[in-house]
């Protein structure tokens, strides 16, 4: 068993959702449906977008080692299709523009998530696709069945590492020396624009 099963700070991205378990073997993802958490599962949440909402469920899986299934239920996000682009993402990936393979969702483009995590994502964890399933008595026996089901992922948790922002660059205002239009300046060494009080 690996001896770095959870990243340090797990997990790593926010969002909504509860962490309850940490060493449970199953995650569930209730997609538009906003349910309370349910005893035994690892993390439990909704997801409505099929980008950002995918990025996070993906860092957040990868960076525990412990997860080996996600239950997708709950109802589908209309327009997103959530549960259909993460479906989707597991079973065929993103092409070369970052587009998932077979998501009907409007947008769904992986920005912040590398080939090698959503291969990992792939590899780690099986998906039991149950969209549209609300009963909560349901969902818990699914996670009665699944939280101790199998070993943990035999690889280390992997954090992704996200993109930086760039920071904003300091100039020094030499002074004005393009007039713009009325009232609107120039320094053309800073390159700052300003109105002129």
């Amino acid at each position: 068993m690996p001896n770095n099963t959870i990243a340090q700070e797990w997990p790593p991205a926010r969002g909504d959702y509860t962490v309850v378990n940490p060493e449970s073997r199953i995650s569930v993802v209730t997609l538009a449906s906003d349910m309370d958490p349910l005893p035994d599962t690892c993390v439990m949440g909704s997801c409505k977008t099929e980008n950002l909402g995918i990025e996070k469920i993906i860092a957040n899986t990868i960076s525990n080692s412990n997860i080996r299934y996600i239950l997708v239920c709950g109802q589908e996000s209309k327009g997103h299709l959530s549960g259909n682009t993460l479906l989707a993402i597991h079973a065929n990936g993103v092409d070369e523009q970052g587009r998932i393979i077979g998501s009907d969702g409007a947008i769904p483009f992986i920005e912040n998530i590398p080939a090698d995590a959503i291969e990992h994502f792939q590899s780690q964890v099986e998906l039991i696709d149950r969209r549209g399933l609300i009963e909560t008595h349901e969902i818990q026996a699914m996670i009665e069945e699944y939280k101790s089901k199998g070993e943990p992922f035999p690889h280390p948790a992997m954090v992704v590492q996200s993109k930086k922002k760039k920071k904003m660059v300091e100039r020094e205002i030499k002074g004005a020396d393009v007039l713009i239009s009325h009232n609107i300046l120039m320094d053309t060494t800073s390159g700052v624009v300003f109105a002129q009080t």
